[in-house]
């Protein structure tokens, strides 16, 4: 529930003669120095709020990061492990025993590219679904904006997608593909990503709190959307008439959009419009419905 503070002036001067006159110290205000009471407004995104407790949102994403990894023999190498043996998995049945076409990419990159900014979405939802029951305890104890909680599972994702992209690079150069000029937009196609993330990992923690069948739920719906997603297959294979039902997910225009930034090929501006649109259109909705369920939380979790 965003939040806002108002000073109330009587209750200031009755506080002012208080100090004044010591004589009247036990005696209270009438009201209380500051009145906590929701946000009015049909913005569902309190950007003010938020940019107030930035400081948080760093100390939560590093915490996360801290202890995804505490612990651990391999640590930041898990971040590379799962897209690349995904990729070899993909690779050995869907690229050699299934012949399935790359548009001229060696498949294995054709793979990884798709996996790559997948895994940050997959893993992005999933950490951020169950983020506001796993930070119950600070829920209850303290305000902020309940928001920063799954923003932060996302940002702390980051960190393996870089990561991960250091290989991609590596396995660029093995397979004599050069950078393009195109690699530019990778900022913008990261960016779409997070938003994304943000607004369905959002929407999946605000509903998990009053509905813990989505914990059990979210990583079946997460594994039906990579065959939903141009991954193992391009966008090319699937027939025109039937294309459209493709874009309606706004992660197979990046996808494609992050494959041509990787290999130089020309962008599918629609494809990448429709995506961006869509994704406004979740992340709108989502901080609605979040903003709308917030005032339960403390009670439910």
């Amino acid at each position: 529930m965003n939040l806002t503070a108002k000073e109330n002036p009587s209750a200031v001067n009755a506080a002012v003669s208080t100090l004044q006159n010591p004589a009247n110290s036990y005696q209270l205000p009438e009201k209380p120095l500051v009145v906590i009471e929701p946000s009015r407004g049909w913005i569902p995104i309190d950007l003010k709020d938020l940019w107030q407790y930035r400081d948080l949102l760093y100390i939560l994403t590093m915490r996360d990061i801290r202890v995804r990894y505490k612990q651990t023999a391999l640590g930041a190498l898990w971040a590379v492990i799962q897209p690349l043996f995904t990729m070899l998995i993909f690779t050995l049945f869907f690229g050699r025993l299934a012949g399935m076409p790359s548009d001229g990419i060696p498949y294995p990159l054709f793979a990884y590219a798709g996996l790559l900014p997948w895994t940050f979405f997959s893993n992005a939802v999933t950490n951020s679904g169950n983020s506001l029951v796993g930070n119950s305890n600070l829920i209850t104890k303290v305000y902020f904006p309940r928001m920063i909680i799954p923003m932060a599972s996302v940002g702390s994702g980051l960190l393996d997608f870089v990561i991960a992209f250091g290989l991609l690079v590596v396995l660029m150069f093995y397979y004599g593909v050069g950078l393009s000029i195109n690699l530019l937009m990778l900022p913008v196609l990261v960016f779409l990503t997070s938003i994304l993330a943000t607004g369905v990992g959002m929407w999946m923690s605000a509903l998990n709190v009053k509905y813990r069948d989505i914990r059990y739920a979210l990583p079946f719906l997460i594994q039906l959307g990579m065959f939903a997603t141009p991954i193992i297959y391009p966008s090319s294979l699937v027939p025109d008439k039937w294309r459209w039902l493709m874009w309606l997910n706004p992660l197979s225009g990046q996808i494609e959009a992050y494959r041509s930034a990787f290999f130089g090929k020309p962008f599918d501006w629609l494809a990448l419009g429709i995506s961006a649109f869509l994704t406004v259109a979740i992340i709108v909705y989502a901080a609605f419905m979040f903003k709308r369920m917030e005032k339960s939380f403390a009670d439910l979790i």
